[in-house]
């Protein structure tokens, strides 16, 4: 359950459109349901701003339907990641009409209603081997309603190809970096951008590369300042991050607007007036 979804249960309370028996039904698995092998947190949403994703890698199939089945239940998007071939079509014999990405090793159930009113967050790949680790971010991205977009294969060993894209990245309210061989490319975004810059080492690369830990390393040592990084191959956890930020950003957005438009009330004004002369006399 998210935070919209609690308002209006709250508000059908309220008008009297929900029974309070029903409404305690509803809010009765709001920490967590109770599924033996599992316990699904409903309540991430409301804690961290986005609901719990399924890892599908390592699960039983019928445990990651069950999951799946159960947290549809209760939130209007279920994402799972890291799902093999036969993980992806048992879920998609399961729910007709679900999402696949099968370059991304990705399923979404349901779609995001509330959208984030944000520039689309660029998803930059130094390479075209790099691009299932981004296309995770995008999912993650957009199951949680924030705009995308895509500039693929951009590295450091044709740089006058980032360049070209770079007025359009610069448009970017958060960019996320992925990248393999040495991980030059967060480095170089992190030196041309003013928004913040989330690191994916991949693990693409030859021997020495040690399965991206080079460039895991590299990019802990960047000379740009403030650029976060992930682990490696974690495009779902770049994703987190970036959503972190904008909802952090939204937040005080609201907050800054709240407080002017108090101070900018006439009533309020009044108010104050009629007090400083109150103290005066």
């Amino acid at each position: 359950m998210d935070s919209h979804r609690l308002r209006e249960l709250l508000l059908d309370v309220r008008r009297g459109s929900l029974k309070i028996a029903d409404a305690e039904a509803r809010l009765a698995e709001l920490p967590f349901a109770e599924m033996g092998f599992a316990k699904l947190d409903h309540h991430r949403h409301l804690r961290c701003g986005m609901a719990e994703v399924v890892f599908g890698s390592g699960k039983r199939i019928e445990d990651l339907l069950a999951i799946l089945e159960r947290a549809r239940q209760r939130h209007e998007v279920v994402l799972a990641t890291r799902l093999s071939e036969e993980q992806m079509r048992a879920v998609a014999k399961r729910f007709p009409g679900v999402h696949r990405n099968e370059r991304a090793r990705t399923a979404r159930v349901g779609c995001a209603t509330l959208r984030l009113q944000v520039q689309p967050v660029a998803v930059v790949t130094a390479g075209t081997s790099d691009i299932p680790v981004a296309e995770e971010a995008r999912e993650t991205l957009e199951a949680f309603g924030c705009p995308s977009r895509a500039v693929y294969d951009v590295g450091v060993a044709g740089i006058h190809r980032l360049l070209h894209t770079l007025p359009e990245i610069r448009t970017a309210p958060v960019v996320i970096a992925v990248a393999g061989m040495e991980g030059a490319l967060p480095s170089v975004v992190g030196g041309l951008v003013g928004a913040p810059v989330v690191a994916v080492p991949t693990s693409i690369g030859y021997g020495a590369s040690f399965g991206g830990v080079a460039a895991l390393l590299g990019m802990l040592n960047t000379c740009a300042a403030g650029v976060t990084v992930v682990n490696i191959d974690n495009g779902f956890g770049a994703a987190a991050a970036a959503l972190r930020m904008l909802n952090s950003a939204a937040k005080l957005g609201h907050a800054q607007n709240g407080r002017r438009a108090s101070n900018g009330d006439p009533r309020r004004a009044r108010t104050q007036k009629k007090n400083t002369r109150r103290s005066t006399r």
